[in-house]
């Protein structure tokens, strides 16, 4: 493709961008979480004062390196510390790949993730992160206008791009003008550009990879749109796929697959409220159910990091 089609740069126009300072990240003692022991499959890993539970006793302390394919599980007393510490953390790793990579790929979801990421449009993140660096993409989105309230692109916008001096260009939005079957080729075409363009790496599988993946839940497990029971979970040569029966509506999405997903260098599974705790239950506690919920297929090859509040993992006993 020799040049980046507009329509999936689409970014709402006449946004005011604020100025961004690319000083220091201004150090913030992360809040205080819940300690718990939780049964991993006949390991028992107990939080400590930090109240973080890490996949190996040794990453049981905040701020721990872990090794590539680790996962690490916090539990907070309420969203509101979730957010604290899921705004540092992505600031942290947005200073990282500035440094390393020159530019931060962060892929969002819709739901509940955009208002737990309010606090990175407070000091200090506000001026401390360098923004003009990011490039930002979606996991899913719905097949609706950008100004329908269904959109995960205008749900996005209004709680969080808006606020931010993230450059219009590196904005990357669906073609909502084509099918539910345009579209997912369309946004393939669009990282496979991104990722020739060295903005998104590419990792050694030969997908993408992103730098950050910020996933929601649904109470039914299901992450992005693949959802419990249908086919496109197991869908594995396709970096973008689309489906137009979606069990929750609308029916007509696109979605990155589990492939895309799984090469990320970082995910963050991001799940408030007790009502997503059986499916939370599921993934991180003892299951006796012969079907794997989507959430469980979530398997990084690099980092993977739960942040829970108390509702969510009240099941994790």
């Amino acid at each position: 493709m020799a040049s980046l089609s507009s329509s999936l740069r689409s970014f709402s126009p006449g946004r005011h961008l604020l100025s961004s300072r690319a000083s220091p990240l201004s150090s913030r003692l992360p809040p205080n979480r819940l300690a718990f022991s939780i049964d991993f499959g006949g390991l028992s890993l107990i939080g400590t004062r930090s109240r973080n539970v890490g996949s190996r006793a040794n990453a049981s302390m905040a701020g721990t390196a872990m090794e590539s394919g680790e996962k690490k599980v916090q539990v907070f007393d309420t969203e509101e510390d979730l957010a604290v510490s899921l705004a540092k953390y992505t600031a942290d790793l947005s200073a990282k790949f500035v440094e390393k990579r020159g530019a931060f790929s962060v892929v969002l979801s819709g739901g509940s993730l955009i208002k737990s990421l309010r606090k990175l449009v407070e000091v200090p993140y506000i001026d401390s992160v360098d923004w003009s660096k990011w490039h930002v993409l979606w996991v899913d989105e719905r097949v609706v206008p950008k100004d329908h309230d269904d959109s995960n692109y205008k749900l996005a916008y209004d709680g969080f791009l808006s606020q931010v001096p993230i450059l219009p260009g590196n904005v990357y939005a669906i073609n909502d003008a084509l099918s539910a079957e345009g579209a997912a080729d369309d946004y393939e075409t669009c990282i496979k550009h991104l990722v020739k363009s060295n903005i998104v790496a590419s990792s050694e599988s030969g997908f993408p990879k992103f730098d950050l993946m910020l996933l929601g839940m649904g109470p039914d497990g299901h992450v992005a749109s693949l959802f419990p029971g249908h086919p496109l979970v197991h869908e594995n040569k396709k970096w973008v796929t689309f489906i137009k029966e979606s069990p929750k509506p609308p029916p007509e999405r696109i979605t990155l697959t589990f492939p895309v997903i799984n090469a990320s260098a970082h995910v963050a599974l991001v799940v408030a409220g007790a009502g997503k705790a059986g499916a939370v239950h599921a993934a991180l506690g003892k299951s006796n159910s012969p079907e794997q919920l989507p959430v469980e297929m979530v398997s990084p090859e690099g980092e993977l990091t739960w942040f829970l509040d108390k509702g969510a993992a009240s099941r994790l006993k």
